[in-house]
């Protein structure tokens, strides 16, 4: 290397490090100090506000005001206009903040501790969930409001800055908790939700005297710590939605306060990593791998923050992410029940108890967003009162004027994360049923034992429900596993296994061993819809097991739930919901106020019925007692009003227009046989005759004949059948779900 060469790198490395050297990095484990926070700006920044070598803290509190009303969701300035027309928009909405407000204030003291064990004001002890909580700061957003509806009290602004002082002295003392507790205060989705929190207080205060300039610039040197510690501590990819709430608030920050050294860094890594998440949790069926409709749409909210204040700032966001945030919007639409509202899916929290989620306020986001009027359908004309200061006057405007269309989609499914939704329509009486039949491969923790479970909705009620739940509840555990599902269990036996609480104490618990899910088949069309799933969350007592859902569309559905060993068990269906015992054990009955309801037929002889309950939720546990083998099969029936019920005084009984066990059309060995005048489904049978055609299969089998478009013949059991006819050479071999046509027969049934 000659000697100029050798001058010029040394030279090179030289300046390198010497920029670096220059270029203050912002600290994760301390607070800038409001006099040096200017030390880190952007070169850019400097030179605009530099005044004789000096920029003062107040000329830096008055450019990051003025930043802050072009690029938050809100303009501060306009606040006591918003404020106005958020109270006229939600009339009831003073005393819920007042509640909370006063609960955290009464609670907590403004300088507070981050550490346990330590007491609320009144002596009690904080536990767990109760720290988490605080570390987010949700209830400080509260006291932001209390400060308004208080005629602006300024002791509710220092409440506020000297608890967030708190937080900074437990920093510099070490006196808080560390994520190896499991109770991080800085652990990725507590500090997440702070920063989203404490951003809003600090665009609510801007425009207010007694929230000085040294207290906005507190704010902002905490923020840019925040946001310093969540760009050191994520940077890898972590699954779950702990990290991508995290990773929002560092992409947040990085675009509100872009004028700092260094946030181009974090913007450019959290985003990356946002991408992976996009990339990997959201599954290819546009479903969020946690398989919950809470996390589903609290994922919704990491990426719309992102996606809206992207856009506010004109920055470009590629269209691979635009794709999958709207992809999570339609998934809410495709699972939708016909009145709007979403079924209840593994752990969703938001109201305890609940047989329904509410999706409306999430779409009417995703409509904003997008201006699609398929998510208009579902959307209303305000959003949820804590997402009103999320949006921009134009956004708000648009709510007076939401264009809607009714979707047009029927059944639908996502068989990567395993939900089938059988569907009839869209009118408010139509049925719905849906089956989940998944488990996620990487991180499970969120589900529950309800393999191969139903919940179903008829005639505007939720006739098979499934419940919400909340940590910190004591039957939490309970009401994760299977006896409040709409499942099939085996002696007693539960689908969750191994059930452990999270180190933290926080109350959420995950099952270390569940059933692993296999679909065998699922098949569409206008008049029925068939499911056939497995799986083998009974190998461990010696049995074998499957479930079939037949949807007999704008009727009822069957359930044939086969079980096969080699000792004898008690074979068991779950139910949920308050039932009647008609004409027991075999029909169970219940009935809505409006008249309406659901009769649960047992079509093959069970034992007993026993019913329980808790929380004001009921159930029945229907037990057969078999040497080895049994098969459950069960017609779901919905009905509307007294007279359409099924007849339970009627020796032949009918599921409404269907006969049941009727030969007049055919003879046939088998066990069960359903029809009306153009369908006949066949349970166990091994051969169908009459003086057209006779058809004989291998092994008793379960099929649906239909003569509605030409003669068809469907395989609807678990296992592939062989199919011989004089009407043809060749033995026929049909999979679980295939259809055979024999249309070159004459129609004869």
């Amino acid at each position: 290397m000659g000697k100029m060469k050798f001058n010029r790198l040394i030279f090179c490395i030289y300046l390198f490090f010497t920029l670096v050297g220059n270029a203050q990095q912002i600290p994760t484990t301390k607070i800038i100090e409001n006099s040096k926070l200017s030390n880190y700006l952007t070169e850019e920044v400097k030179a605009q506000l530099n005044e004789n070598n000096i920029i003062s803290e107040a000329k830096l509190a008055d450019y990051l005001r003025n930043k802050f009303s072009e690029r938050y969701f809100f303009n501060w300035k306009n606040v006591d206009e918003r404020f106005q027309k958020y109270n006229k928009t939600y009339p009831n909405i003073e005393a819920s903040h007042t509640e909370r407000a006063l609960d955290h204030s009464l609670k907590y003291s403004a300088v507070t501790q981050w550490k346990l064990p330590f007491n609320y004001l009144n002596g009690e002890p904080v536990n767990a969930y109760a720290l988490r909580h605080l570390a987010r700061q949700h209830k400080m957003v509260d006291i932001a409001y209390y400060y308004y509806y208080q005629n602006k009290n300024p002791k509710y602004i220092s409440y506020f800055t000297n608890q967030l002082k708190s937080l900074n002295i437990a920093l510099s003392q070490g006196k808080y908790e560390k994520i190896e507790g499991g109770n991080g205060v800085y652990e990725a989705f507590r500090s997440g939700y702070r920063v989203l929190n404490w951003l809003q207080i600090y665009n609510m205060f801007l425009g207010e005297e007694s929230y000085t300039d040294e207290d906005q610039l507190i704010t902002v040197a905490t923020l840019l710590q925040h946001g310093a510690h969540l760009y050191a501590s994520n940077t890898k990819f972590k699954s779950g939605n702990h990290q991508t709430r995290g990773l929002s608030a560092l992409v947040m920050i990085s675009i509100l306060l872009r004028d700092f050294e260094g946030t181009d860094l974090w913007y450019n890594h959290a985003m990356q990593l946002l991408e992976e998440h996009l990339s990997k949790e959201i599954n290819d069926d546009g479903f969020q791998f946690e398989r919950s409709v809470h996390y589903h749409m609290s994922d919704i909210g990491n990426y719309y923050y992102v996606y809206q204040l992207a856009k506010l700032s004109n920055i470009k966001v590629g269209d691979f992410w635009e794709k999958k945030l709207k992809s999570l919007f339609t998934t809410l639409t495709k699972i939708a029940y016909p009145d709007k509202s979403a079924p209840v899916l593994q752990d969703d929290t938001d109201n305890p108890w609940a047989e329904k989620n509410d999706i409306s306020g999430v779409l009417t986001l995703g409509y904003l967003l997008f201006k699609d009027p398929s998510l208009g359908y579902f959307a209303n004309n305000y959003v949820a009162s804590n997402m009103y200061w999320f949006l921009n006057k134009k956004q708000l405007e648009a709510l007076n004027s939401i264009q809607k269309e009714t979707p047009v989609m029927g059944s639908v499914s996502f068989p990567t994360t395993g939900y089938y939704i059988s569907r009839d329509g869209w009118n408010a009486n139509a049925n719905m049923l849906i089956i989940s039949a998944g488990l996620d491969a990487f991180k499970p923790d969120h589900q529950h034992g309800d393999m191969l479970g139903v919940q179903a909705m008829a005639n505007g009620n939720v006739v098979l429900p499934n419940y919400q739940v909340r940590y910190s509840l004591k039957d939490y555990g309970f009401f994760k596993n299977s006896i409040v599902k709409n499942v099939a269990l085996v002696d007693d036996e539960l689908q969750g296994k191994q059930y452990t609480s999270n180190k933290g104490g926080s109350g959420f618990g995950k099952f270390l061993e569940l059933p692993n899910p296999k679909t065998i088949s699922w098949k569409t069309n206008k008049d029925y819809d068939v499911f056939v799933g497995s799986h083998d969350g009974f190998k461990n007592v010696g049995v074998s097991y499957s479930r079939q859902v037949i949807n007999i569309k704008n009727n009822f559905w069957i359930v044939k739930d086969n079980f096969i060993s080699q000792k004898s068990h008690a074979y068991k269906q779950v139910w949920q919901g308050h039932y009647s015992l008609e004409n027991a054990p075999n029909l169970l009955r219940a009935t809505f106020d409006d008249a309406t309801g659901l009769d649960i037929y047992q079509l093959n002889k069970v034992d007993t019925i026993n019913t329980d309950g808790a929380r004001g939720k009921q159930w029945s546990v229907v037990t057969k007692n078999a040497n080895t083998n049994f098969s459950f099969i069960t017609a779901l029936f919905p009905y509307k009003g007294y007279e359409n019920r099924l007849d339970e005084t009627d020796e032949n009984l009918k599921l409404g227009t269907w006969k049941i066990n009727n030969q007049k059309l055919f003879k046939s060995d088998a066990s069960t046989i359903i029809s009306n005048t153009t369908t006949v489904i066949l349970f166990e049978t091994s051969k169908i005759k009459n003086e057209t055609i006779s058809i004989e299969f291998n092994t008793k089998a379960d099929v649906i004949i239909s003569t509605k478009n030409g003669v068809t013949l469907q395989n609807i059991g678990d296992k592939p059948i062989k199919v011989e006819s004089e009407n043809w050479k060749a033995e026929k071999e049909l999979d679980s779900g295939e259809l055979l046509s024999l249309s070159s027969i004459k129609n004869n049934f």
